[in-house]
């Protein structure tokens, strides 16, 4: 058995791959299906054959999914999560639950998908801003 992807619906493509391009993904492929109205999009570690995120955008969807949140997570194990976390709210996004352990954070998809950020190895020694940061929102 080999795991192949994980689904995500997303409303807007683009805002969707610049957030993970800043995980550091990459998109591998892309399918337009005219007849059925929507773009699968596929996005992966680079270097990394294994699993992708499959991005669906249906293109006569006007209203925001709901439910990210029941979808749970996707995980990605990370170099350094300070420099991580540091690149992302930089870029704009929330770091919804900061790595003041120096191990785990989370943040969150323009579509609010959580995504978990986990450090590779040991957890780095805690550090600010982040061992004093709070949560934010959901994540």
């Amino acid at each position: 058995m080999r795991f192949l992807h994980s689904m995500l619906r997303v409303s807007d493509p683009d805002a969707t791959i610049r957030f993970f391009n800043l995980l550091g993904l990459e998109e591998r492929r892309r399918m337009d299906n005219p007849a059925g109205r929507f773009t699968l999009i596929f996005l992966g570690v680079p270097g990394d054959d294994g699993g992708e995120v499959e991005l669906t955008h249906n293109w006569d969807q006007d209203a925001a999914y709901s439910g990210g949140r029941n979808f749970g997570h996707l995980a990605y194990r990370v170099d350094d999560i300070y420099a991580t976390c540091r690149r992302l709210m930089d870029a704009g996004v929330t770091v919804n639950r900061p790595p003041r352990d120096g191990r785990m954070a989370f943040v969150r998809s323009p579509d609010a998908i959580s995504i978990e950020l986990l450090q590779e190895g040991e957890a780095l020694a805690p550090a600010e801003p982040w061992a004093s940061m709070p949560n934010v929102g959901e994540w």
